[in-house]
């Protein structure tokens, strides 16, 4: 606390007492600055008084007392103006605060009779000059309540400017008592109409008089705001402010939705990045499969990712969305055959609050609207009900969505990555697939091999899946012999690279050695290895009897079209200038 703070109040006490009393009155603070005076020293006013004055005695007494003998007195014996103290008499009482000194008033007299007037009545003059402190000392008390008061308003005010959503709190008919940065952000408030703003006009479909008469809490709310040319959706909620059981406003906190699917994006799947390096295997066909996706991630087109179980669709999903110019934008994925048929729907698209009996209050946003600015992972589309297929092409042709129970449409901005382990071709031809989608959706076909048919890349998939599962198990498994990777090889692998996971982790945790041998691994594998070994040398097939018959096989099965060759030639893993070598070579006709 500080006089200079009050030094208005206190020159105004000053001038009070003079009118009183007749004398000249000066009041220094603790720091023996003279922040008032009357008379004389008025034209002194903020000059420092000496330590050795009778201010400075008399704070460092911190009592009342009365000079009569001005230059005789203790407390002008040190004093620098002794010898030409013109004064007849002093009076100095100290302004105290909790026993605090925190200044003095000083009253002096300059002619006789003034001095007369102060002795005469010493009693009276020490209680009034006493009560003129504690009038002072209140003074500086209520400024410091104001100032603290004013310092709790203002961090209130940045606390709640701080915040990421809109805050506005209202009287009890609506009216706006206060609101933060963001909301006048969000609404794009005009500061000049506050006074005059009701929450009825950003809210038009809110019945407010009921919410203040059941005095209950609102949560996630939704709601769309529309002005002129500019128009948002949000979700708000509603607290009721009650003081002693009596309903005195409501506070209400909105976000703008889009604002909220970025959060969620960002804490959902910010960190799950994924690159074609983290594709393991080198094999031709598979080279070429990483070759078209990293083309198709330059891309805006949908792509069609067929293939078997575990072969890794939803791994190229990944790596296509985190090398194109989305990957900013989140990755929302979705299995379109794990999801009941009455869910899906909504879980694609959203729905509104009421849609069914059941909906969640306030509503529930949709994958598509999860999806925004980003890329949606339609996994197992074969699987996706006919009726839905329907709106989803209705989606991609237009760019907007209705949620579930919904009056408008909603724009998206969304690159869709399906994926099938079926033959869509033949889901079109037998009725259970719109043709329309199929189009649609096969912009960029990317077909991933089984691990049956690139084989090559087992021995390093091994190597690699043993490294992660020992790191997993915390084991420290070395390698794999021989035989127990011939059997690896060997077998046709129906779940491919997610079956040969599941072996290797069965196998690590098997294993009591540093090596992994045949007996370690699962007995759906080591039952065939009988077999293999008694047969293998009956089922020992030229190479080049081999190679016709799949060539054959390719050439027939693609048919007499002008793609025939590119995708023979990409099914058998070899590039087309060695295809027609093994044509001319082995003279296959061309059907």
């Amino acid at each position: 606390m500080n006089l200079m703070k009050i030094i208005s109040s206190v020159q105004k006490i000053a001038e009070a007492i003079e009118s009183v009393l007749k004398v000249d009155v000066t009041i220094v603070d603790n720091h023996l600055n003279r922040i008032a005076a009357t008379g004389r020293y008025k034209k002194n006013i903020g000059e420092k008084v000496n330590k050795n004055s009778v201010f400075g005695f008399a704070l460092r007494q911190g009592e009342s007392f009365i000079i009569e003998n001005p230059r005789n007195h203790d407390a002008c014996l040190k004093c620098e103006n002794i010898k030409s103290c013109k004064e007849y008499a002093e009076v100095c009482c100290p302004i105290k605060v909790n026993d605090q000194i925190f200044g003095v008033i000083g009253l002096i007299a300059f002619e006789e009779e003034q001095r007369d007037a102060l002795i005469k009545n010493k009693t009276n003059l020490m209680e009034f000059l006493n009560r003129m402190g504690d009038l002072i000392a209140s003074k500086l008390l209520d400024k410091q309540k104001t100032d603290k008061i004013k310092l709790l308003a203002r961090e209130l005010e940045t606390v709640l400017d701080s915040v990421d959503r809109g805050i506005i709190a209202v009287d009890k008919e609506g009216w706006f008592l206060r609101y933060n940065k963001k909301a006048a952000q969000l609404f794009q408030i005009d500061e000049n109409r506050t006074s005059r703003m009701n929450i009825k006009d950003l809210l038009e479909n809110l019945n407010f008089s009921n919410l203040v008469m059941q005095n209950i809490c609102v949560k996630n709310r939704e709601f769309r705001y529309k002005r002129k040319h500019y128009h948002f959706r949000g979700v708000f909620d509603a607290n009721p402010i009650v003081i002693e059981g009596k309903t005195f406003g409501i506070v209400f906190t909105f976000s703008n939705i889009s604002e909220i699917l970025n959060v969620v994006n960002d804490i959902a799947t910010g960190t799950i990045i994924t690159s074609f390096e983290n594709i393991i295997g080198n094999s031709h066909c598979l080279e070429a499969v990483k070759l078209e996706a990293q083309k198709a991630a330059k891309t805006t087109s949908t792509v069609l990712i067929q293939g078997e179980s575990g072969t890794g669709k939803e791994l190229f999903a990944r790596a296509i969305h985190f090398h194109s110019n989305r990957y900013r934008g989140p990755f929302i994925p979705i299995n379109c055959a794990a999801i009941p048929e009455q869910l899906l729907e909504s879980e694609l698209f959203g729905y509104e609050e009421g849609a069914f009996t059941g909906s969640k209050k306030g509503g529930k946003t949709g994958k598509f609207e999860l999806a925004n600015k980003g890329t949606l992972f339609l996994d197992e589309i074969g699987d996706m009900p006919i009726h839905l297929q329907t709106k989803l092409l209705r989606v991609l042709q237009e760019y907007v969505i209705e949620k579930v129970g919904g009056k408008e449409f909603i724009p998206i901005d969304v690159r869709v990555i399906a994926a099938t382990n079926k033959n869509l071709e033949q889901k079109v031809l037998e009725g259970e697939f719109r043709e329309d989608l199929f189009y649609r959706l096969n912009v960029i076909p990317l077909n991933i091999p089984p691990l049956r048919k690139r084989k090559e890349d087992i021995v390093i998939l091994v190597k690699y899946l043993l490294s992660k599962c020992n790191r997993k198990l915390g084991k420290n498994i070395k390698e794999i012999d021989t035989y127990a990777l011939e059997i690896l090889i060997n077998y046709d692998w129906p779940g491919n690279v997610r079956e040969l996971e599941n072996t290797i982790e069965y196998a690590v945790n098997m294993c009591s050695s540093h090596v992994i041998k045949d007996i370690d691994l699962p007995n759906r594998l080591t039952n065939t290895k009988k077999s293999f070994k008694e047969t293998k040398i009956e089922k020992i097939i030229p190479i080049k009897e081999l190679e016709i018959k799949e060539i054959k096989k390719a050439i027939e099965y693609f048919g007499n079209t002008k793609q025939a060759i590119p995708k023979a030639a990409e099914a058998l893993g070899m590039s087309r200038a060695t295809l027609y070598r093994k044509l001319k070579e082995y003279k296959i006709k061309q059907s």
